[in-house]
């Protein structure tokens, strides 16, 4: 287990230089560049098919209110073909279950640890008050339970809970403590969006697996994890009908950032971000995941023949092309008719609050070479649970402009309790992919963004970090409190 904080590896470091200076947009590394001896370049592709974690039941229904039990838990399961491998899970499964919410009912989440080191569950995305925020050092402990309350007072959005145990967070999600949370509302079922069994998760992530076919953890480790698994099995096909289809994805990666695209270049349409649909729909045909960012997107294979097999690929390394640049194939097996639609017009966003603050933030590495002892900052300070790095009004809006000021390494940035607006991208409004709410954006090295927030939820004290998790476990979060 992480016990110790260390300095982005010289192997991210190495690789950030070739992937997002220059133009921040160059092609996944040519070179085969991942670790030797393990069996990342030996998982076969397109020879599993893409599973769907379980939709979890509640226990109860009364009260006004669903409730569930989650167990985390140490289980073998088959993540390579005819591997056992061990992973950390809730419930048994890799990815956890998926729980489906609706706005203005209140989940209960009863969780029992049986893990040998202690946890905390952050429902990521959420509004949600202090205590049941899963903040990084409001743990509970092996053999202990912990209730967790979601009012769900918020809009839709795709929200996604993990573990965030500080200093063991970046292993625990590593090994599989994440799982979808699906928060819908009037707005968004009043859609004629493609349901039911077109509306599919996709959980996204990388990992490392030795020559038994155990999961590898190391700290930073960007080059190992070039095995991509999409919900937990590595390169899986789907089989689809000649129909559209909405696929909400996740990246749950502790590092890797993914930029997506249909092998044949074709366009698809994105709909949603973190904090659901956007106002209205945008034509593409790339998708950029920093970690823990969401966006739904709908395909329409009905332009496809019966008997097409499309490949969603990946453009951004550390990695070879043939391991990490195809993530799984979309095989069209059928015909099917199709009542779904994507309307012009997906939801109306209220007007801005006038911002009464302005604060600026600065996420570094203290050493980007990879040198021992080295940091993750924000504001030039590590994380120290003891000290409140932010003070807000209540009630305010606020601009924050929040910068990557170093030269190899990327970060993202994640706010709790709050959906942001992203107001400019290096001085420029942003595109349409980040024209909705958010609670994580990305930051290439040298990059700036300016984001306005509205605290007027709960009162109390919260995180924001980097949500490549190995970095916020280095020390690069912050605490803001609100009163």
């Amino acid at each position: 287990m992480v016990t110790r904080r260390r300095v982005l590896g010289a192997a991210l470091a190495t690789t950030g230089a070739s992937l997002f200076t220059a133009a921040a947009l160059t092609p996944l590394l040519q070179a085969r560049n991942a670790q030797a001896g393990t069996r990342a370049a030996n998982a076969p592709h397109f020879a599993v098919p893409l599973p769907q974690p379980p939709v979890l039941a509640p226990v109860s229904t009364s009260g006004g209110k669903d409730t569930y039990a989650l167990t985390l838990r140490r289980v073998r399961k088959e993540i390579l073909p005819g591997v056992s491998t061990e992973v950390l899970t809730y419930n048994g499964h890799f990815p956890g279950p998926t729980i489906r919410a609706r706005s203005g009912r209140s989940v209960v989440v009863r969780h029992r640890n049986a893990l040998d080191t202690p946890a905390s569950v952050h429902l990521h995305g959420a509004s949600v008050p202090p205590g049941d925020d899963g903040a990084p050092m409001d743990t509970f402990a092996p053999g202990a339970t912990r209730t967790y309350t979601y009012p769900n007072r918020q809009p839709h959005a795709p929200l996604w809970y993990h573990d965030h145990a500080h200093h063991h967070e970046s292993e625990h999600v590593y090994r599989g403590l994440s799982g979808s949370y699906l928060l819908t509302d009037d707005t968004e079922r009043a859609l004629p969006l493609p349901a039911g069994a077109y509306d599919i998760p996709i959980a996204l992530r990388d990992a490392r697996f030795d020559e038994a076919g155990r999961l590898v953890y190391e700290m930073d480790d960007a080059l190992g994890r070039t095995t991509l698994l999409a919900n937990g099995r590595p390169y899986p096909y789907l089989e689809v009908a000649a129909r559209k289809y909405r696929f909400r994805l996740l990246n749950s990666s502790n590092l890797r950032f993914f930029r997506l695209r249909l092998a044949d270049g074709s366009t698809f349409t994105q709909i949603g971000s973190d904090g659901g649909l956007l106002p209205a729909p945008a034509t593409t045909d790339e998708l950029w995941l920093s970690p823990a960012e969401r966006a739904d997107i709908v395909v329409d294979f009905s332009r496809y023949p019966v008997g097409t097999r499309l490949v969603l690929e990946n453009t951004l390394g550390p990695g070879s092309p043939d391991q990490v640049g195809q993530v799984l194939r979309f095989d069209v097996v059928r015909t099917a008719a199709d009542p779904s639609r994507v309307p012009s017009v997906l939801r109306t966003l209220p007007p801005l609050p006038a911002a009464s603050v302005e604060r600026s933030f600065e996420m570094r590495m203290s050493d980007e070479s990879g040198a021992p002892g080295a940091q993750g900052l924000i504001n030039g300070k590590v994380f120290d649970h003891d000290r409140i790095d932010t003070h807000i009004r209540h009630g305010a809006g606020e601009i924050w402009t929040v910068t990557n000021p170093g030269t190899l390494v990327p970060h993202n940035f994640h706010l709790h309790l709050v959906q942001f607006r992203v107001l400019e991208r290096n001085g420029q409004a942003p595109d349409t992919s980040e024209s909705g709410l958010k609670d994580t954006v990305r930051l290439l090295p040298g990059e700036t963004v300016r984001l306005h927030a509205t605290f007027d939820t709960y009162r109390g004290t919260y995180v924001y970090h980097c949500h490549l998790l190995d970095h916020s476990a280095m020390g690069m979060m912050a605490q803001m409190r609100i009163s």
